[in-house]
């Protein structure tokens, strides 16, 4: 069963060092490291201190929360350092790798033939959970809780965006395994996204395939849920990232945890742009060295209308990053900056620009905001790039008020921050968009639960 979905509304920004369809292996890293500010709303309990050696899939730390959510290592070595920031928080466990990897063994078992008790408590054990997010509140899942649906994307519209199709050419059995394994954890049903026909994504069984088509941000979980199983208060919806799908799927053809991904290395500050096979939580050095330009660049992990920016070579990949992008710093000054026309070389949004007289141009933009934050003006502007069925301004303003109530009728449950980053981009009001919403979400958690 198949569903057609076109996305209207959005902005398509096409950036150039897309990354070619290749992929190269990168040496190992000495060094890994798991990092809790990547799981928003969690509080690590350690499991392990400095010296403890560790195999790939021994618990590290659990959720203060709730100890069933564990996550584990991603190589075999030697718990090196535990970095603290401020009153101790604990900001990453840092890892020395040994030369091989020894995997804890959770055992090899079809999907197909377990109960949901059975698939839960593998996807708990291995660390497997912590792939698995909710909707509302953009954070891990409860296991306790009832999903009325898993959505699946197997495509992404963001700016330099990978292609999952040719990400997981060689993956398709993992994958497979991995949407029976969901397709457990729910009473509902698992839509799986696609947008190419000719992908092995078409062939998957145990999930109803949404055919979907249009500008970004059609790719994000959020605006497919919007249209086919919208979130009312009380309500839980389940998502996984498409490459994490292969990874729950390999732990039960395996037996083991694989935390490998494809990543795409791509941006104008790239010399080749390509495809990497890497682990999660290694360090950046070993993907990044001889491979940019490292004269006034920004590197970013994740794509970069949501991707945050590292502190330099000595980083770690973020646990969900499929993409590192690179591009100039936006430290230049632009004379005569408030004529839009002046270079030709400025994509816009407004039509005060003239990128719209050429769609298929790929620009190269830094990272100024050209403008300054201002008051929120009403322009229809923020309506132009959300194809959610929301008022986004009122909604910003709502959280900006702290107005539970407001925020409730007017969406908070169906958004993530994520949903708001062409609104970041296009918005002459210049606003933290996601921030703020962001920011209502943990506000909503507090006062609604």
């Amino acid at each position: 069963m198949s569903e057609d979905i076109r996305i209207k509304k959005g902005l398509t920004i096409k950036l150039k060092g897309k990354a070619e369809e290749t992929i190269s292996a990168v040496p190992r890293s000495g060094v890994f490291a798991i990092q809790p500010k990547d799981f928003h709303g969690i509080t690590p309990k350690l499991t392990v201190k400095v010296g403890d050696a560790v195999s790939v899939g021994s618990v590290l730390f659990y959720a203060k929360s709730n100890e069933q959510i564990k996550f584990t290592s991603p190589v075999s070595g030697t718990v090196s350092e535990i970095r603290r920031g401020a009153k101790r928080r604990i900001l990453s466990v840092v890892i020395t790798a040994n030369a091989s990897d020894e995997f804890v063994n959770f055992g090899k078992e079809d999907p197909a033939s377990l109960s949901k008790e059975q698939v839960l408590s593998k996807v708990l054990d291995s660390g497997c959970w912590a792939f698995v997010n909710q909707r509302p509140y953009d954070v891990i899942a409860n296991p306790s809780d009832e999903a009325k649906a898993i959505f699946i994307s197997t495509f992404d519209t963001a700016p330099l965006a990978p292609n999952y199709g040719f990400a997981l050419k060689e993956q398709e059995a993992a994958f497979q395994a991995g949407v029976t394994a969901l397709s457990k954890l729910t009473a509902g049903k698992v839509y799986l996204s696609v947008n190419d026909n000719a992908s092995f994504f078409n062939k998957i069984k145990d999930a109803d395939l949404l055919n979907v088509a249009g500008k970004h941000p059609a790719g994000n979980v959020g605006v497919q849920i919007s249209k086919v199983a919208p979130i009312n208060a009380g309500e839980k919806v389940w998502t996984v990232n498409a490459q994490d799908v292969a990874i729950i799927g390999n732990l039960f053809l395996t037996g083991e945890f694989k935390p490998n991904r494809i990543l795409a290395l791509a941006g104008s500050e790239v010399s080749a742009p390509q495809y990497y096979k890497v682990t999660i939580g290694q360090q950046l050095d070993t993907l990044l060295n001889g491979t940019i330009n490292t004269e006034n660049t920004r590197v970013i992990s994740g794509n970069v209308l949501t991707g945050s920016k590292t502190e330099g070579k000595e980083d770690f990949l973020g646990f969900y990053d499929n993409i590192v992008s690179v591009i100039p710093e936006g430290n230049i000054h632009r004379m005569l900056g408030w004529l839009p026309f002046v270079g030709g070389k400025i994509h816009s949004a407004s039509r005060t620009s003239f990128s719209w007289l050429t769609p298929n141009k790929e620009y190269t933009l830094n990272t100024n905001l050209n403008g300054e934050e201002r008051a929120l003006v009403v322009t229809g502007e923020m309506e132009k790039v959300m194809p959610i069925d929301i008022f986004p301004m009122q909604l910003l303003k709502a959280v900006l008020a702290n107005d539970i109530e407001k925020m409730e009728n007017l969406g908070i449950y169906e958004v993530a921050p994520e949903d708001f980053a062409l609104i970041d981009y296009t918005s002459s009001s210049k606003i933290e968009a996601q921030q703020i919403i962001r920011n209502g979400l943990d506000l909503m958690i507090n006062e609604v639960g």
